[in-house]
């Protein structure tokens, strides 16, 4: 939040948010509160990458469709969807504070069904209900903790939001460890999540509403207790002055527009502004999801699995270092986003997320072209009725191995024996059955369904590693804090769940794709696909978003007024001065 006479951020460091929290420890208390609704929206959305390897393991259609774990995966982001929409209006019309306290009882409902669930269906309706909590949690806690932070360290507190988004995810796979050998696996994954809603439930009770959202609805003794606790004496006043100022101006523009939803959303693509601010904050939320993040997130043992990695213990173990990074990266960006600047970070990291991306879609070519042959007398001998039927009949003609490989093997939907000798030796292609996944152990060898042995599998880990190394600190966690600072007051709830829902929709496309088209395209030419929309991310990035580090509100608003163009474009004087930013 903050209004006036704050210090700009050029001059700010990550220690100054430690020395002011240090001093003032509720605005920390108030941040951390807020923020563990970024803890459940980050448990949520990771833990069902490792809970969905077990829940194929007890629901055999599952296990058979692709679609079905798609699903499973993706109805969290359906009702994400949903859930922000509908939670830019409660936000407006109940409050910051009051959409949170939902969003917990929503999380804890939907936890509570999924742990129970007796079948895929009502796992489903759990993960809707988790979803519109998610949805509520993802707008409003970045939104609380913006309006209740100084603007010298606005962006490191909200960063803690992030930092707490992917401790979430990074939690979820600790406890998908934990509960590997549990009676109940899958179960328990899901249901922990209950916990922290009831916590921050509790919590959120003794902490006040947002200064900004009491003063516009009148409570400005209420608004004015709270600036107290927040600011040193001598600059309440001036953020007092600020809000009146700001209120009024919005009020004026309400007297003319009108209250209703309707007459808000007319009123907001009418107004120049929050055009630009929607562009801005639109952009950003779609790119963070075109850049196939939450394939990483939400199917990350799947693709450890596609790199040549069998085992789902290992799988979910190597996982742990992608969410470990997530949320390194994380704290990095509190670090930096109030010192070098939001749009300087996302830029930075779009270049760093393309350049992975590529190498990955190179390293998932090679594991594939390289991938072990197919002996095709094994093949025909393994066991009675065991050759995979695409393969029977050149097995019959005794083929030659160059024309198959595990690759070709698996695409068939068949499964791969890898040799007892050598890893990479030439193997069995058989029918893909529990059966013949038992017999393949039963030998002392590894049974492949969703990747091949490979010598590239650990440099697919490497890079996996690094586009999260360079993801978390710039596209992880500015779209957020850009868009809980770059609406006006009036608009700030409607704009938020706006730019939110895209970003919920573009999740949605990406999850419920991302099987599919690596059953398509490979997981080559899916990373490549990636790489190619992250292109056109930076380029609208570069293009639209403006630099707000540092700025009051009110200053963001008049940058907006006069339209944002990168210098590039900007149009100079004969002196070589740029004369307008329009």
């Amino acid at each position: 939040m903050v209004e006036g006479g704050i210090a700009k951020a050029d001059k700010t460091e990550f220690t100054e948010c430690w020395r002011t929290t240090w001093k003032t420890p509720y605005i920390m208390r108030l941040a951390l509160s807020a923020g563990i609704g970024g803890l459940l929206f980050g448990y949520d959305t990771g833990v069902i990458s490792g809970a969905l390897l077990f829940i194929k393991e007890d629901f055999d259609e599952v296990d058979k469709k692709t679609w079905l774990q798609s699903t499973i995966v993706s109805m969290a982001v359906a009702g994400a969807i949903v859930g922000a929409a509908v939670g830019g209006w409660i936000n407006d019309r109940f409050g910051r504070r009051m959409s949170i306290l939902i969003a917990d009882v929503l999380f804890l409902i939907g936890a509570i069904v999924m742990a129970f669930a007796p079948a895929p269906w009502v796992i489903i309706v759990g993960r809707i209900f988790v979803g519109f909590g998610v949805g509520m949690a993802s707008m409003t806690s970045p939104l609380y903790i913006s309006e209740a932070s100084p603007a010298r360290i606005r962006g490191a507190l909200v960063s803690t939001n992030g930092l707490l988004i992917t401790g979430g995810q990074f939690f979820s796979y600790l406890i998908n460890l934990a509960f590997v050998h549990t009676p109940g696996t899958w179960r328990w994954m899901l249901g922990v999540a209950g916990i922290p809603a009831i916590v921050q439930f509790v919590l959120m009770l003794s902490l006040p509403e947002s200064p900004r959202w009491l003063y516009r609805k009148d409570r400005v003794a209420e608004s004015r207790a709270i600036l107290e606790r927040i600011y040193p004496a001598d600059e309440v006043e001036a953020e007092m002055e600020a809000l009146k100022q700001s209120v009024e101006a919005e009020k004026a523009d309400e007297a003319i527009i009108g209250d209703s939803f309707t007459a808000k959303m007319k009123g907001a693509f009418g107004n120049p502004v929050v055009r630009r601010g929607l562009a801005a904050g639109i952009t950003v939320q779609v790119a963070q999801q075109f850049v196939g993040i939450n394939t990483v997130m939400y199917y990350s043992p799947s693709i450890v699995q596609f790199a040549g990695y069998a085992s789902n213990k290992t799988a979910m173990a190597l996982s742990l270092i992608t969410s470990g990074l997530n949320a390194l990266g994380s704290i990095v960006s509190m670090m930096f986003v109030d010192r070098y600047g939001r749009r300087k970070l996302m830029i930075i990291s779009m270049f760093g997320i393309i350049t992975c991306l590529i190498i990955l879609a190179i390293v998932f070519s090679q594991a594939a072209i390289h991938a072990p042959k197919i002996d095709a007398l094994e093949s025909r001998m393994f066991a009675p009725n065991a050759t995979c039927s695409a393969y029977a009949p050149l097995a019959a003609e005794n083929a030659p191995p160059s024309r198959w490989n595990c690759m070709k093997c698996l695409r068939s939907e068949c499964g791969f024996c890898a040799s007892g000798v050598q890893p990479y030796a030439p193997g069995a292609c058989v029918v893909l059955t529990d059966e013949m996944k038992a017999t393949c152990s039963s030998r002392g060898r590894t049974f492949f369904k969703d990747g091949c042995p490979s010598k590239f599998g650990f440099l697919a880990i490497v890079f996996l590693g690094l586009y999260i190394v360079v993801y978390a600190p710039g596209m992880g966690t500015v779209p957020w804090i850009v868009n809980s600072e770059i609406y006006p007051l009036r608009y700030r709830g409607l704009g938020g769940g706006i730019a939110a829902v895209s970003n919920w929709v573009s999740n949605l496309i990406v999850s419920e794709s991302f099987l599919s088209l690596t059953h398509a395209l490979g997981s080559s030419g899916t990373f490549l696909l990636f790489a190619g929309f992250s292109t056109i991310g930076l380029f609208f990035i570069w293009l639209l978003v403006p630099e707000t580090k540092g700025l009051q509100f009110e200053e963001v608003e008049k940058l907006l007024e006069v339209g944002y163009k990168p210098s590039l474009l900007r149009r100079r004087n004969k002196k070589g001065k740029e004369v307008d930013a329009a």
